[in-house]
């Protein structure tokens, strides 16, 4: 049974740093994707980075471009977000996911497995 629990969430004042983990279990992970997703309170879910299956080049949505670093352990048991100069609107619940061939990397619906979320605020 594939698991994913993020852990790291937390209240942070703009500008600060957060370092979101994500421990994966169940699977064989090191040719998956994954990916970090986010939802916003009466918005959709919307994709933040993925790395790709059997890749280390690791895709960004443009509004996290150049402030978040996605990073994995080699077996990807481990899928980290290094999020800096964060924004009030980067306020969200951050949800890790996983698939063995996601058809669209940037596209939440194909991705498999998902973790229950861990909320990060940003007070301005």
């Amino acid at each position: 049974q594939v698991l994913l629990a993020e852990s790291g969430g937390g209240l942070v004042q703009a500008g600060g740093s957060r370092r979101l983990s994500c421990a994966a279990s169940g699977g064989h992970f090191s040719n998956w994707a994954m990916g970090w997703f986010r939802q916003a309170p009466g918005k959709e879910r919307e994709f933040a980075a993925a790395i790709q299956r059997g890749g280390s080049t690791p895709s960004y949505a443009d509004s996290v471009k150049g402030r978040f670093t996605i990073s994995t352990n080699g077996a990807k048991t481990m899928v980290y977000l290094q999020m800096n100069s964060l924004k009030p609107e980067d306020t969200a619940v951050y949800y890790c996911a996983a698939d063995p061939v996601p058809k669209i990397l940037r596209s939440a619906t194909s991705y498999g497995y998902w973790g229950q979320g861990t909320q990060v605020t940003v007070s301005s």
